[in-house]
């Protein structure tokens, strides 16, 4: 910290208590001065032989024939007073980024300027300010720091706008050219401070981030801060990035971190007006800055204390545009009255309503670049959507448990996700299931409706033999998972028997299609499912002379239903199974074109599993 000393005489004010201050002097004192609630009992020519103020003062005492003189709304208080008069005594005085502020405004109040006596307080204390506080980082925040309670002084001798310059122009330098000692708040433990001593000095700059600055300008109070963050951004050399990582600091520093006690709290009102001002700061890039999990937080900060609805409608089109960076726990915004769900699906169904018009306008854009350049290019978003459909996948995971979810909002958010986002229905799959345990009450039509949401073909073989086990689902949906998952095998059986008849004889071929008929049992009879296997579950032999090991776990009723499908398949033929294999829509709409190329061959109909 920069200092400089003042004077050379030695200090000699006493303290007679806390409200009197004299100078212990062979001379008695002849004036008196009150400076708040403390007397200094003083001599006047020091005095007035370096303030222009007192001397004014003085003489309107002594026409009044007042024996004391009051100051009123002194800038500084008796302490600033106090190292003021003892600069007229040519006492020694230390000043530093901690008092300097005070008596610069105590100076200024008193007039001891440069009219009145050469080398007066104001111009040392000018000159320490330039050389001196604001050419060192760590003494222009606390200065900084200090100017508030001293408004309206410390502004209208721009001293904050002085300090804000110096601090914006320091965080836009190179970070090349920046050492840690201009940081103050960095704290390093034994070990880290020893590691960085023995580090060569080219080593130490290459480890100065670009964000260096943030953390010590997040101790400013917000309207400072905010100031300070305006001036960084119009240097025009500041990274949206490290300006959003900036924000989300303070964030962090001065929002609480539990957010149930935030309304009952009292100091409600400056919550409100710190997150309007982080919002007002964001970078006007809305890709790029802030993290959406710190956007997110913002707005659940807004939504609790009531920010105005313009800027919680910036925020909401901020995280539309980067929700597939957002996590579940992210999402999970508790819902406000009227609502009556356990979280703010609607908020929710908004972000993907406006990320899903984004992206249309993103690919559409793409398009007529590639058309333009007659080149093709891919966009980023087909890797968005993906995340985003994930995302809402496990959000419908969680919300699935809530019983006041209606059906009409799950389905509406379900459907929200474009097809291409969903190319495995496991997730959804999921949700659907849990809301069918959470929701006993829907009558038939309403649980068909929901499970039409789930594209069999899309579901996994861990899913599919789930669901062949779900007594929860309509009796459709099981038929179309058995179908699916017979085509399934014959169609790997199928490709078996074509790779292995262009190498092999007759024998090695039925050698090799009866090892892939017991790998493939082997496989699906591994397969682990999650829930609980219900009660009237069977076993079925794994040595079944029709090989129905695909299948090793059904209920009563997904067995009946296989067991007709098995004969189908067994009297038919392969090119029945093919016809007959489930999709989403229907049982009897598989692929066209497979009955002919199924039926041509007696050894692979032979040895084929249906």
């Amino acid at each position: 910290m920069k200092f400089m000393k003042l004077g050379s005489k030695p200090d000699t004010f006493q303290a007679d208590g806390k409200s009197i201050r004299y100078v212990s002097s062979e001379l008695l004192t002849d004036v008196t001065i009150n400076v708040g609630e403390v007397k200094f009992y003083l001599h006047k020519f020091p005095l007035l032989s370096k303030s222009n103020c007192l001397q004014k003062l003085v003489s309107k005492a002594n026409e009044e024939n007042c024996d004391e003189i009051t100051v009123g709304d002194f800038p500084g208080g008796p302490k600033a007073f106090e190292i003021c008069a003892k600069f007229c005594y040519g006492m020694t005085v230390t000043l530093n980024a901690y008092n300097v502020v005070a008596v610069r405004c105590a100076a200024e109040y008193l007039e001891m300027t440069e009219d009145v006596d050469r080398g007066n307080l104001i111009f040392k204390i000018e000159v320490f300010l330039n050389s001196s506080i604001f050419r060192s980082w760590k003494d222009s925040i606390i200065v900084l720091q200090t100017a508030k309670s001293l408004l309206p002084w410390s502004e209208d001798l721009k001293i904050v706008g002085r300090c804000i310059d110096s601090i914006a122009s320091k965080t836009s330098v190179d970070p090349a050219n920046i050492t840690w000692s201009y940081t103050y708040n960095r704290k390093l433990s034994v070990s880290d401070r020893k590691a960085e001593d023995g580090m060569k000095l080219s080593q130490r700059i290459q480890s100065v981030p670009k964000d260096w600055w943030v953390e010590d300008v997040s101790e400013l109070e917000i309207d400072v801060y905010k100031r300070v963050i305006i001036a960084v951004k119009s240097k025009g050399r500041m990274d949206s990035t490290v300006i959003g990582e900036a924000l989300e600091t303070y964030a962090v520093r001065w929002l609480p971190d539990l957010y149930d006690g935030l309304v009952a709290d009292t100091r409600t009102w400056r919550y409100t007006y710190i997150v309007e001002t982080l919002v007002c700061l964001l970078p006007s890039e809305k890709h790029f800055g802030c993290t959406c999990g710190f956007l997110l937080k913002l707005l659940r900060f807004a939504i609790l204390v009531g920010v105005d609805d313009t800027l919680r409608e910036n925020l909401v089109d901020r995280i539309s545009v980067k929700l597939h960076e957002a996590s579940v726990k992210d999402l999970l915004i508790p819902a406000q009255s009227p609502q009556t769900t356990l979280y703010d699906v609607e908020l929710v169904q908004c972000f993907v309503n406006r990320n899903v018009m984004h992206e249309k306008y993103v690919h559409c854009l793409t398009i007529e670049n590639s058309e333009e350049t007659e080149d093709f290019v891919l966009g980023p978003e087909l890797g968005s959507l993906l995340d985003v459909g994930r995302l809402i996948d496990g959000y419908l995971v969680e919300i699935a448990h809530d019983p006041n979810l209606s059906l009409s909002s799950f389905m509406d958010l379900s459907k929200s996700i474009p097809d291409s986002a969903r190319p495995i229905h496991d997730g959804i799959y999921k949700a659907i299931n849990i809301f069918l345990q959470e929701h006993p009450n829907l009558t038939k039509s309403e649980r068909k409706k929901v499970c039409g949401l789930i594209d069999v073909k899309r579901l996994t073989t861990d899913a599919c033999m789930h669901a062949a086990q779900n007594e929860l689902l309509p009796l459709r949906v099981i038929v179309q998972v058995l179908f699916f998952e017979q085509h399934r095998v014959a169609a790997l059986n199928k490709n078996a028997h074509n790779a292995s008849n262009t190498t092999n004889t007759d024998e090695e071929w039925e050698k090799a299609a009866a090892d892939d008929c017991k790998s493939l049992g082997k496989q699906l009879s591994d397969v682990k499912i999650n829930d609980e296997v219900p009660k009237n579950a069977k076993l079925t032999k794994k040595s079944s002379k029709n090989h129905r090991s695909g299948i090793q776990l059904l209920p009563s009723r997904s067995r009946r239903i296989f067991d007709k499908l098995w004969a189908v398949g067994k009297g038919n033929g392969e090119n029945r199974s093919s016809e007959t294999s489930g999709s989403s829509q229907s049982p009897t709409s598989m692929i066209p074109g497979d009955t002919k190329s199924a039926g041509s061959s007696t050894r692979h109909r032979r040895y084929s599993i249906s």
